[in-house]
């Protein structure tokens, strides 16, 4: 986002100038059609996994498994129909995105690794469709997706057979599209992680079970595969 005036007319008070700068700012950001959402936008209602951080859509058919940096959450896998989607939530400056930083930094790191990129048009804008050398295999096909929103950038991996089809690759977008991002207001560095925390519910029940509690096993919140993590 960009200013159009940068210094104050000399006739205007700091109020005023201030006021100007304000509604200069505003008429400036880009009305959001689709998501992924901001948590201070309005966005559809549907069932939606409270992760502090993010709040990620849920379906029938879904198992959900969280990624870890030491004991912190910092993103969270939707495992469906042989395939997986791998979104993590990171700050991002409040004037500009750090999504082609970011694209070009997993290029290097997928052709450092033995893998190929390729830049294409997807859903969500430019994304990169990579071939990733997997331990013992052929190259695995992947794809990176990225979306700056307002002081946040959302990376999704979709990998599995819906990196190669369509039908499902939908459903995983369509998760895309609903995340909604819980920013806040502390400061953070550019590509500082979004942390997340695990839904009341699930804390309370593994809280039971180290209690010595008789808890079902109604947790699905594991660790994660991570894949091509970026920092």
């Amino acid at each position: 986002m960009r200013k159009v005036f940068g210094r104050r007319r000399r006739e205007e008070s700091p109020a005023v100038a201030e006021e100007v700068e304000q509604a200069e700012e505003v008429e400036e950001t880009p009305t959001r059609e689709s998501g992924p959402w901001d948590s201070e936008e309005q966005y559809s209602e549907r069932e939606r996994v409270d992760l502090g951080g993010m709040r990620l859509p849920v379906d029938p058919g879904f198992e959900v498994q969280l990624n870890l940096a030491g004991d912190q959450i910092v993103g969270a896998v939707v495992l469906f129909n042989e395939s997986a989607l791998q979104v993590h939530a990171f700050a991002a400056p409040k004037r500009s995105g750090i999504w082609d930083e970011v694209r070009g930094e997993l290029a290097e790191g997928v052709k450092s690794a033995g893998g190929t990129t390729e830049e294409r048009e997807g859903p969500f804008g430019i994304e990169l469709a990579a071939q990733v050398p997997a331990d013992g295999g052929a190259p695995q096909p992947v794809r990176y997706l990225g979306v700056d929103g307002p002081r946040w950038f959302l990376r999704a991996v979709i990998s599995g057979r819906a990196a190669v089809d369509a039908e499902i690759a939908a459903t995983l977008e369509g998760v895309v599209r609903d995340i909604v991002v819980v920013r806040g207001d502390e400061p953070m560095a550019p590509k500082e992680a979004i942390e997340l925390r695990l839904p009341p519910e699930a804390r309370s029940a593994m809280e039971q079970q180290e209690a010595g509690g008789d808890v079902p096993d109604l947790n699905p919140f594991e660790r994660g595969p991570e894949i091509a993590e970026i920092r």
